[in-house]
Formats: C-alpha cells, structure tokens, sequence
C-alpha cells in the first residue's frame, strides 16, 4: 500500500466507533497491485520503459493475436491441461498453481528439471502440469487437499516421487518448499473453507478481486507483498493466475465466472520481463544488464527484482491500452496479453532465439 492509498479497513473501523452508519453499496474490490506497480515503475532507477518501443510492440502483439486467433479457448486446447469443466478440474488448478514457481536452472536449458510423459519430455511449467497428470494416471489422488494432510499415505518420500525428473536431467527446484505450500494450504482449507477452494470461490461472489484478497489473506505462501521504497508492493503473481487459469479454462462461465476480470494483471514472473526487453519495451541500467547477462542470482526482495518485476506489470498495462486506443472495437486484458507473450516466448527458446536471459530469482513467488 502506498502512503496515499486510503487504508478502507481503517476507514471503516473509524465509522463504527463513531457511530456513523454507511448503507451505501459496498465499494468494488480491489487488489491494488497495478497501482502499486506504477509506484515501483515511478520510482523506478534500474528499468525503464521505451515508450515508442512500446507502441510499436501494441501494434504487433495485436498483429499476432489475430492472426493466431489467440484466446482463452488455447487454455484448454493444450494436451497436458484439463479437459474436464467441474470440481476436479478446479482442484488440479489450485494444485497446479499452488506450486507453479522456480523451474529454471543454474545451468544449461539442457540441464534443466524435466518430466517424460506421455513419450515426451516436458520443462518449465508444463513439466509440474505433466507431473500432477503422471500421477494422477497412476492412481495417486494428488490433487485431492485431503490427501495432502494425510502423511500416512502422502509421505514426503512419496511427493518426491511424484514430482521425479526424468534420468537425464536435475531434481525439481525448491521440493520441500512447494511440500511445506502443499500441506499448509491442505490445512487452510480444511479449517477455514470445508476443505474445498470452491467454497473460497464461491465466498468471493463473483470477483476476481475479491478471489485474489481471500487467498493472500488466508494462504500465507500466496501472499507475494514486498518493500520497495519503504512501502509495502502487492504481485500476487500466483493467486492471480490461479484466478486467471480458472477464467481461461471455465471461458468465463461457472467456476471461472468473475464481474471484474480485467483487475487481474499480468503475472509478475521471470518470463514476461525477458519477452518485454527482447520486444524493446524494457530497458536495463548497464548494471542491472550486465547483472543479468551474466546470468547471476538476484535475491528475492532486492530492489531490482521488485523494480523488474512491477515494471513489467506497468508495461503490460500500457500494452493493453496502447491495443485499446488503437483499436476501440476489441476488449483484450492483461491476462490474455501476458498468456500469449509467455507462450510466444517459449517458442521462441525453443527454436533457439538470441535474447537476454531471463533473471535469475529463487524463490517460491514465481
């Protein structure tokens, strides 16, 4: 929150002990993490924004998305997601992001954590999707929270085998963090929410706002706030696309129905940024460049990190509106945008693109 923000809890507070009564409407959630990130980009001394850059790159992002006919419909197109449009599918998609952060590795691509399924080898996020998939094909009720609780059966030894890597590459990143996040939340929604996210769904009323502030307020491994400049900055970046994935892959309907959609921002990730310079939307002091070219950590919390990563939200947010201005008749969100650049990136890895590596973070926020 920044030093100017209205803090509406205390607000509120100040009502009652006064006695005064307010019966108007309840104001719209809201989740403050895009006016946080243009209080990181404002303040910012490391990342910049090219605006000319930025206007040419709205112009061919737009190209793109139509040409590809890009839309939540490639949520559910790929084969390793869900297909299914009920409560287990909601359960994979809370397990799934619950533990969506940290994939890269120190070394080569090569040498990255990776998962054989289906005869292929999956990496980055995808090689979770096909680890949850791989287990559940062999009898293991891993998306189920109960069973997360259960340490008879789902026994550490157990959950490293669910998440092995193939024979040729390293071990997943960071395993007894995402243990400690699978069996925390297993405890949050047994004692607060009947054991179930779709009852967190279902509280939120629609709002994906809403949706966001209940899981930050109440699974402490998704409440990704940091300090930058003395002032405390909301991400968010899992319980957002976890918010996001159920919207892309419901289109919008039952579990994935939210009012207030366009709240969400992009995803405050280590993907996005890269994509974002390559694009000449970004620009690095020689330090930070220099840093990042050489592949070296950045620890989680550091000013660049924070600059990098609300930058990249505030750039998105400028996309979107670059898109809009210059083409009134559509409707493209932040979500959609972030998507498609993600996936447009990885293709771009995949066939061997010349770019800035991506900075390097270990941490469970992304």
């Amino acid at each position: 929150m920044s030093d100017d923000e209205v803090d509406s809890d205390l607000l509120e507070l100040l009502r009652k002990s006064l006695g005064i009564h307010d019966n108007s409407p309840p104001r719209p959630a809201k989740t403050g993490v895009l006016e946080d990130a243009e209080y990181i980009y404002d303040n910012s001394t490391d990342v910049a924004l090219d605006m000319r850059g930025t206007k040419t790159a709205a112009s061919s992002i737009w190209t793109l998305i139509q040409e590809k006919q890009y839309s939540t419909r490639d949520w559910s197109k790929h084969e390793l997601h869900p297909k299914a449009k009920d409560e287990s599918t909601v359960d994979f998609i809370f397990l799934m992001d619950l533990l969506n952060f940290s994939f890269w590795s120190d070394g080569a691509l090569s040498e990255q954590y990776a998962v054989e399924y289906r005869g292929k080898t999956w990496t980055g996020y995808w090689s979770l999707v096909a680890a949850i998939q791989r287990a559940l094909d062999e009898g293991t009720p891993i998306t189920s929270p109960s069973f997360w609780l259960n340490e008879g059966e789902c026994t550490d030894d157990l959950l490293q085998h669910i998440f092995r890597a193939s024979a040729s590459s390293v071990p997943i990143p960071l395993l007894g963090d995402r243990i400690y996040c699978l069996r925390e939340a297993g405890y949050v929604l047994r004692d607060q929410f009947n054991g179930a996210f779709t009852t967190c769904i279902e509280q939120s009323k629609g709002s994906a706002a809403a949706l966001v502030n209940l899981i930050v307020d109440n699974f402490p491994c998704l409440d990704d706030r940091h300090k930058f400049e003395d002032t405390t900055v909301r991400f968010h970046k899992r319980a957002q696309i976890l918010v996001a994935d159920l919207w892309a892959c419901f289109e919008g309907e039952n579990f994935g129905c939210f009012h207030d959609i366009d709240q969400i921002t992009m995803f405050a990730d280590y993907r996005i940024p890269q994509m974002l310079h390559s694009l000449g939307c970004l620009q690095y002091s020689p330090s930070l460049e220099s840093h990042i070219r050489q592949r070296k950590a950045i620890e989680s919390g550091h000013p660049w990190e924070i600059q990098l990563r609300g930058c990249s939200i505030w750039c998105i947010e400028l996309l979107r509106r670059e898109i809009q201005r210059q083409h009134p008749e559509t409707h493209l969100n932040a979500i959609l945008i972030d998507f498609f650049l993600y996936d447009t990136m990885k293709e771009l890895e995949t066939k061997g693109h010349d770019c800035i590596p991506h900075h390097r973070t270990r941490s469970i926020w992304y």
